[in-house]
């Protein structure tokens, strides 16, 4: 058996013959010389993004919390086929990668669905750390140690989807998915890998951003993140799930969850 390291790469676009495909290819052959790769191309495969009653065991239609019930079939181990594979690759890998193209300011809804229906009670998240009694959730739980990259492909340029730009600065628009998400589940994300422009690029500027991107791969494997988010169990958040009155007051931006 390899000692090598595992990558998960999940890829969200439609089409085999986009740029968003070529970056997975080529993406997932460089980072093969560090890393086991296995991958889900969720639209490829036909990964159904729709959380039903088939997720939630049986027997179907029986009431009760969503996030129980599923935590109940994954204990029994009943989770549908699909979702349990999802679960092995992502439960092997040191790595994830997510790649999707940034549609109506977040991921695709196939992506979006397969968070719904992969990461769920027993196998992300779980019961409250009984040491502290905190949830073992934001930086901790049964995901914790592995890292994340975020490949995204955006149709704005970095001054739309700056700081101060129309559409909302990039790192808060994703903050559901690298902090509510990851973060959540105890996955650290490393910094966004964005593509701006991706729309209209032409065949030198494709060179160019592949280039890129393959350079960034080149190093993931040593690479953490240059402003971590900070973790529940740490303190900041003591007795309330708001940071702490004395860190930061006065500040309400998202930014104030990171650390530096």
């Amino acid at each position: 058996m390899s000692s090598r390291p595992v990558a998960h790469w999940i890829f969200a676009h439609p089409q085999a013959d986009s740029f968003n495909a070529r970056l997975f290819r080529e993406g997932v052959d460089a980072l093969s010389r560090d890393y086991e790769v296995v991958t889900s191309d969720l639209y490829r495969q036909g990964f159904d993004p729709v959380l039903a009653a088939r997720d939630l065991g049986d027997p179907l239609g029986r009431p009760g919390s969503v996030v129980d019930l599923m935590g109940e079939a994954f204990a029994e181990g009943r989770l549908p086929d699909d979702v349990v594979e999802e679960q092995r690759k992502l439960g092997a890998a040191d790595l994830v990668v997510l790649q999707f193209p940034l549609w109506w300011y977040g991921p695709p809804a196939i992506l979006k669905g397969w968070f719904d229906r992969v990461l769920t009670n027993g196998f992300a998240y779980g019961p409250n750390d009984p040491e502290t009694g905190l949830p073992r959730r934001y930086g901790d739980g049964p995901l914790a140690g592995r890292r994340a990259l975020v490949i995204v492909t955006a149709g704005e340029d970095d001054r739309s989807i700056g700081s101060r730009g129309i559409s909302g600065d990039i790192d808060q628009l994703l903050f559901p998915v690298t902090h509510g998400t990851l973060w959540y589940t105890g996955i650290e994300p490393l910094d966004l890998h964005v593509v701006h422009d991706a729309d209209g690029l032409d065949a030198d500027d494709v060179d160019r951003e592949t280039a890129r991107m393959l350079a960034r791969l080149d190093g993931v494997v040593d690479e953490a993140p240059s402003r971590p988010f900070r973790r529940l169990k740490d303190g900041d958040y003591r007795g309330t799930r708001a940071l702490r009155a004395d860190l930061l007051p006065g500040r309400i931006d998202l930014d104030i969850h990171r650390i530096g």
